[in-house]
């Protein structure tokens, strides 16, 4: 598989990597399968999707724990990104970036990950009862105590607001001021943000500055949280606890409107071959807005994990990229 630098070159990873997310939180909990999220996670590694994206907050801690169960037997050939700062209260979910935390929180990590050290420690949130200094300086301290090689920044976006459409700011405003903060502290590797054909804001504002300094972008949700798939039916509802139940792009409506963007998906598809996908197409349009992109989706079976994989052999055309931009902005706010 192609690989792709992290942080000035520094660190070297798969053109693609793998959300673990929807493997123990937040999408179809029903659909949730232990040894179905295993496979998939052994073939992405044996594609060279070695990235491998988690959190303390999934599941909560379930996730790295099925991760755990994978690094016990292949942890040389991962690239382990992890997150930290988010905690899950019984109706809700805090940020928290105090030092003392943050420290336990790595060590609980560590273990529950079967592995000695993390490659990419991402903040997941900024706590705003601490300044973000002194917690970007806290894990800075575990980079020099050799439990995380290099950290990363989970940008928080306001997505494609009403009206916004490809031309909004996106909302990232306050996290640019942030990796500005953070930047005179200890180095940014990685910066992570959504970005799919339905949420380009993050290419016009948060891209440029990663280009400029050397630092890697891990594209979070670029297939649409699954809608860029196709394979999601308007009006066929969701699982109460499935975040996309409470998001306005997921309402039947939103969902029949946004069709046209999985038509436009789909039509370029059928130009690259007959067994070229919507999905694929997505993750190409992601891998090309720069050479320091990693897209990040979720699978849940190792199928979706080899269709994702399988997504660098597409190489899309100046017009395949320009019909792509003229689609229509998605409709409903992102927030």
């Amino acid at each position: 598989m192609e690989r792709r630098s992290i942080g000035a070159g520094a660190l070297s990873v798969g053109a693609v990597g793998l959300g673990c997310m929807p493997m123990s939180w937040a999408y179809a909990p029903s659909r949730r399968r232990g040894e179905d999220a295993m496979a998939a996670v052994h073939t992405a590694l044996d594609l060279g999707a070695n990235l491998l994206d988690t959190a303390d907050l999934y599941g909560p801690f379930t996730n790295e724990l099925l991760l755990g169960r994978v690094l016990r037997e292949r942890r040389a050939e991962a690239f382990v990104s992890a997150k930290v700062g988010l905690r899950a209260g019984e109706q809700h979910v805090v940020a928290c970036g105090r030092p003392e935390y943050l420290r336990r929180a790595c060590d609980a990590s560590l273990r529950r990950l079967r592995t000695d050290v993390i490659d990419l420690y991402q903040l997941h949130r900024v706590d705003p009862e601490v300044p973000v200094e002194e917690t970007w300086g806290a894990m800075a301290e575990l980079v020099a105590a050799g439990k995380v090689r290099a950290l990363g920044f989970c940008a928080l976006g306001a997505g494609a607001g009403p009206g916004a459409g490809r031309r909004g700011d996106g909302g990232y405003g306050t996290t640019l001021r942030h990796l500005e903060r953070v930047q005179q502290v200890f180095p940014v590797s990685a910066v992570q943000a959504e970005l799919s054909v339905w949420s380009p804001e993050a290419a016009r504002l948060l891209l440029p500055w990663c280009a400029a300094r050397g630092v890697g972008f891990l594209a979070a949700m670029p297939l649409g949280s699954g809608f860029l798939t196709g394979t999601l039916t308007p009006g066929e509802g969701f699982e109460w606890e499935d975040v996309r139940a409470r998001h306005p792009r997921f309402t039947a409506e939103s969902m029949a409107q946004n069709q046209v963007l999985v038509a436009g998906l789909r039509r370029v598809a059928r130009r690259h071959g007959p067994r070229v996908t919507a999905a694929q197409v997505a993750l190409a349009w992601v891998l090309a807005q720069g050479s320091q992109v990693v897209p990040v989706p979720g699978a849940r079976r190792a199928c979706w994990a080899a269709e994702n994989a399988g997504a660098v052999q597409v190489r899309l055309t100046p017009e395949d990229l320009a019909e792509i931009e003229e689609l229509p902005a998605a409709v409903g706010a992102w927030d």
